[in-house]
């Protein structure tokens, strides 16, 4: 299993929204890297959820429930989705200022590649994560 992390901006698409949706396809992806890191997604596989821009914080754990397709927002065939499922909230967010002060978490890729909307989290990054979560 693979780990990843979305970005969404909450005022956009919340956690909060997310489940109530219960899924989302998560399209309009438009950067070569996180394309391609949606393409490595496979079904089961586990997703930071990340409130970006306001909050900056991750606040949930989703699931793939279908592997990469055309995404249908568009014809450019250059471009791919997945839907993703909550999975669970974390105990209690955390925040990217928690993740740049923990020297274990120094090379996610949240930090080097701050721009990228899908990311790939290492699977010693996911468990100490949820480990942050647990203790705050």
């Amino acid at each position: 299993m693979n780990h990843w992390l979305v970005k969404s901006e909450p005022f956009k698409y919340s956690w909060d929204q997310f489940v109530k949706d219960k899924k989302a396809v998560w399209d309009g992806v438009r950067n070569y890297a996180a394309r391609n890191n949606m393409r490595a997604m496979k079904k089961g596989d586990l997703v930071f959820f990340y409130h970006s821009n306001e909050g900056l914080e991750i606040v949930g754990i989703a699931k793939v429930i279908k592997e990469a397709y055309q995404d249908p927002t568009t014809d450019d065939t250059s471009w791919s989705v997945v839907e993703i499922a909550p999975f669970k909230a974390l105990k209690h967010p955390v925040t990217l200022a928690d993740i740049k002060a923990d020297k274990k978490l120094a090379e996610m890729q949240i930090i080097k590649l701050s721009r990228l909307s899908v990311s790939a989290v290492k699977p010693y990054e996911f468990d100490h994560i949820l480990a942050l979560s647990e203790k705050k």
